[in-house]
């Protein structure tokens, strides 16, 4: 995992305190489940080319404010975030819910620890 600075921690760390999160043990059924809820993959492009979660959206975290309301006009939407490791999706969903997005959870962990479980990654 890559070391992160101090400052960003920091800002990662204020994040997580106003969002909610939950676990890639927590995705799993929901998706098996075949549960309704939009699951976003903030990463980078070239992350996301190199694999992602089943049924998964790419909505990189550079774009999401941008791009959000075409892709999910719905601000009651369930949306599940990921991203690496579960700081940008935790500072997504932050900025998400400034928008007025009020079902928004961040994937701690991301997809570091969906592969780790031994969970399904797939490319398009």
């Amino acid at each position: 995992m890559a070391k992160h600075a101090q400052r960003f921690l920091s800002v990662v760390n204020a994040s997580k305190q106003h969002v909610r999160e939950c676990t890639a043990a927590d995705v799993k059924p929901r998706l098996d489940a075949g549960e309704a809820f939009f699951l976003v993959d903030v990463r980078e492009d070239s992350e996301w080319a190199a694999g992602h979660l089943p049924k998964a959206v790419h909505i990189g975290k550079g774009v999401i404010e941008r791009d959000i309301e075409a892709k999910i006009p719905d601000t009651a939407a369930p949306i599940v975030l990921y991203c690496g490791g579960g700081f940008r999706s935790a500072l997504a969903a932050e900025s998400l819910q400034k928008m007025g997005y009020t079902n928004v959870i961040s994937m701690d962990g991301g997809i570091r620890a969906w592969t780790e479980a031994g969970f399904l990654i797939v490319k398009d």
